[in-house]
């Protein structure tokens, strides 16, 4: 107590000062419409410009949760586009789509945990499971394209062989054209490329082809894969390759959905009698 009454003594003089001055400031502001306009003026930006740094901080730190919100709404659109009216080109007519085929795929939200892009074999993590339904064969993609295929589950994590993996093969198709082809990557390719092989080669394909799933693999039908840059790559006699650009970013990966087909065990059942009846 002694100490903070000698230091209030010591320095009385700073303090009488900065009492007489907020007084003399209240005293002019209050009095003096001009001054009072622009003390007030002069708050509201200070305020708003600290509420406005507040608030850019939390929305920073609310990303995360954003995200997550973004991707589980974008689950949903997915979910609809699925079971849109599909319309018949060919066709002055409309036609839903066949009940079978309404409703065949969900979609679980899931975050990459770990994801190589650079070696020879690339794989991922997701941090979700059997325990959210992803099983061992199911697709992987993104809202703008393919990512790859579920290799192994635990019960809280997925690891999934990625497309830039050289054992990775999907059926594509060259947009409007219906010609298909079969999607891989090579180990000495750049992360952003990939290569369509099989392409018969009669088939004049263009530079800016769009190239899409094809429904023929583990994918929906038209989910974009990329789209053409190079062409005439002779792979044999009757065939050409075709390098296209992915549009998939693999260097920057952070939700993924992961592709259920819910007739997937009907389809191979199916499949599997009609070889042993073969």
């Amino acid at each position: 107590m002694k100490n903070l009454w000698l230091f209030l003594v010591r320095y009385n003089a700073i303090f009488w000062f900065i009492l007489f001055f907020v007084l003399s400031v209240i005293l002019v502001v209050n009095n003096n419409n001009f001054q009072r306009a622009s003390f007030i003026n002069s708050s509201n930006i200070l305020v708003g410009s600290f509420y406005k740094q507040v608030n850019s901080w939390k929305s920073y730190l609310s990303l995360s949760d954003a995200n997550e919100k973004l991707a589980a709404e974008n689950v949903l659109l997915r979910q609809q586009i699925q079971n849109l009216l599909q319309a018949d080109t060919t066709a002055d007519s409309v036609y839903l789509a066949d009940s079978i085929e309404q409703g065949r795929y969900a979609f679980i939200v899931a975050n990459v945990a770990n994801n190589s892009v650079h070696q020879k074999s690339n794989y991922l993590t997701l941090d979700k499971g059997s325990e959210a339904g992803i099983e061992k064969g199911m697709g992987v993609i993104t809202s703008n394209g393919v990512v790859g295929i579920v290799l192994q589950t635990s019960r809280h994590f997925s690891s999934v062989q990625s497309l830039l993996h050289p054992d990775t093969k999907i059926s594509v198709t060259l947009d409007s054209s219906g010609i298909f082809g079969s999607l891989v990557w090579g180990s000495n390719i750049d992360p952003r490329f990939a290569m369509v092989r099989d392409i018969p080669n009669h088939v004049q394909v263009k530079q800016g082809q769009k190239v899409f799933t094809s429904g023929y693999s583990l994918f929906p039908e038209g989910i974009e894969v990329g789209e053409v840059i190079e062409t005439g790559i002779k792979s044999g006699e009757s065939f050409l390759d075709v390098k296209i650009r992915l549009s998939t970013n693999f260097s920057n990966l952070s939700h993924v959905y992961v592709v259920r087909d819910l007739l997937v065990k009907e389809k191979e059942t199916l499949e599997e009698t009609s070889q042993d009846n073969g």
